[in-house]
């Protein structure tokens, strides 16, 4: 209540919001908790919309928001939120390669109604790299000029700070008081994975975020997936500690820290699958359920998804804002004091579960079959230094002739160089170097010349497609080449001067003019034994790999000698 200039008594208006490009509903289900009355909502796909509406009981419309009619827009709106699509604007996705143009139409047509509802607050969300565009474009000349009347400031927060369960960094633009959002932090720690984990095993269920009880019927999307292969097992920890050019993370995930962000796709041998440990079972890993991933994206267990299918909802958890989150923006919209502020579970305690409730979606199985073309590119443990300076074992499918090789990469990010591993640079390297150093890598050689002999390397790419059993597998390939690596490069550790001699040798062989250019031979040369251990080993495998190919039936997609 407010008293007015005349002693009487006046009652405070409810905050009226529409959000735009709403997804399933994260910030209209934070702004309601906060106490904003959401209008209405707008999203272009369906299953969303329905989840929107079934969670959040308000107006959801499934339209096409670049050709929204600003005349059909609601009037007197306090607040617009919103999350365009962050698809051509992510690093994650093309490799950070998307059409900005094409992106920046949504961000357009967003701050076009905001200018012209003209709320008196106004917040959207996207990936952190939209910031620094953002600023850009609404400079003079940029595309969002037209729009540097609207106060626009741009953020990028780190959502666990403000007590998500999850290390989620997102750009928060907008009008707002950010010193006002930075009051609300929490002066305890999120929860861990291991608290959400632990709190949906419980009898009765507890919600580790939102604080209430649920019996256990009443907890849906919580079906665990197949426990992960052996071989999904070792491809999750290879991505994941000894990637190819990114930096290593741990395996399993960590069970008392908060988690790495929450994904809309991810497959059972991603990189960004969270994989837990299964306690009391050695060796035994699993990734999340759809509800685990649900929590850690800061929903509460009440909220129910919608979706057709297991992907459908995949992608509406890792693509929505953490309702978590935007309650406490729903209150910074509102310019509420952090004391006036209730905490989660007081403004949740009337939450409950939707009717209908959606049908169960069977999670991911373990592949029994991959295409006859898929591709393997897993790096040398003992032959790979940081910042993408590795030896790899991969295999080229681009044509009719399915080739494994081992190659070599050094440099930059920016400038990525290698070397020609094949019988001539075997034959220039031996000719390079001296009796002694020949002879302490010689027994090693031919050690893995004979392993690459004996292996049945042509049936290998059926292996690894799970169209035949047996025979040698890549990784069994991969496990000898690191264990030879390893023990060649001690080896080498006493010839160190005359090995970067033959390493800069073979380079200027190779580069000619430009190897004095070449960005990262400085590296090679401090790591010398190594460099050559990988250069003598994957000189003398690969013409044996090379001999022993197969073809694969494009049409037929199978697999012949």
């Amino acid at each position: 209540m407010k008293r007015s200039r005349g002693g009487m008594d006046k009652r405070v208006r409810t905050a009226r919001a529409i959000d735009l490009y709403s997804g399933v509903g994260g910030w209209s289900l934070g702004l309601q908790l906060a106490g904003v009355e959401v209008v209405a909502s707008y999203e272009l796909w369906g299953p969303a919309n329905e989840t929107n509406f079934k969670n959040n009981s308000h107006q959801a419309q499934t339209v096409d928001i670049r050709r929204l009619a600003l005349k059909d827009l609601p009037t007197d709106i306090d607040i617009v939120v919103g999350s365009p699509p962050c698809t051509q604007f992510s690093f994650s996705n093309r490799g950070g390669g998307g059409d900005l143009v094409d992106g920046l139409k949504d961000i357009i047509q967003f701050l076009t109604i905001v200018d012209h509802l003209k709320p008196r607050m106004w917040a959207m969300e996207n990936v952190p790299r939209v910031a620094k565009i953002i600023e850009k474009e609404l400079e003079v000349g940029g595309v969002l000029a037209d729009f540097s009347h609207l106060g626009c400031v741009t953020h990028v927060v780190d959502m666990a700070e403000f007590g998500i369960p999850q290390r989620r960094r997102r750009c928060i633009a907008g009008n707002f008081d950010m010193e006002l959002l930075k009051s609300y932090k929490p002066t305890s720690a999120p929860c861990t994975l291991g608290d959400i984990v632990s709190g949906l095993a419980a009898t009765p269920v507890v919600d580790p975020i939102y604080g209430f009880e649920i019996d256990r019927s009443d907890l849906i999307d919580h079906v665990e997936e197949d426990l992960l292969s052996p071989e999904e097992v070792r491809i999750n920890r290879a991505n994941k500690m000894t990637h190819t050019v990114y930096n290593s993370m741990p395996f399993p995930d960590p069970m008392d820290r908060t988690v790495r962000t929450i994904t809309a796709t991810c497959t059972r041998v991603s990189r960004e699958s969270i994989v837990i440990a299964v306690p009391g079972r050695d060796d035994a890993y699993r990734r999340l359920t759809l509800r685990e991933r649900a929590c850690l994206q800061g929903f509460p267990v009440t909220f129910q998804f919608y979706g057709a299918n297991y992907g459908q909802k995949l992608r509406m958890i890792g693509n929505a804002i953490p309702p978590a989150f935007s309650y406490l923006m729903g209150q910074v919209l509102q310019r509420r004091n952090a004391k006036e502020v209730p905490l989660l579970p007081q403004a949740a305690t009337a939450l409950r579960r939707p009717e209908p409730i959606p049908v169960e979606t069977p999670p991911d199985r373990a592949g029994v079959r991959y295409p006859a073309n898929r591709t393997f590119k897993f790096a040398i443990p003992s032959l790979q230094l940081k910042s993408g300076v590795r030896f790899e074992l991969d295999n080229d499918c681009s044509g009719e002739i399915v080739k494994w090789g081992v190659a070599f990469y050094f440099g930059t990010s920016k400038a990525i160089h290698s070397l020609q591993l094949d019988e001539e640079t075997a034959r220039y390297l031996k000719t390079r170097s001296k009796k002694a150093l020949k002879q302490a890598a010689a027994p090693y050689l031919e050690e893995v010349r004979q392993f690459v002999a004996s292996a049945d390397i042509r049936n290998m790419q059926a292996v690894w497609t799970h169209r035949r059993p047996g025979g040698i597998r890549p990784f069994m390939l991969l496990d000898k080449l690191d264990e030879i690596g390893s023990a060649l490069s001690a080896s080498l550790s006493q010839h160190a001067d005359e090995a970067a001699s033959v390493i800069e040798a073979l380079i200027q062989h190779q580069h000619g003019a430009a190897a004095e250019a070449l960005s990262g031979v400085a590296k090679l040369t401090r790591n010398s034994a190594t460099i050559l251990a990988g250069l003598l080993i994957g000189s003398t495998v690969n013409p044996l790999l090379l001999a022993r190919v197969f073809c694969w039936d494009r049409q037929k997609d199978s697999i012949s000698n």
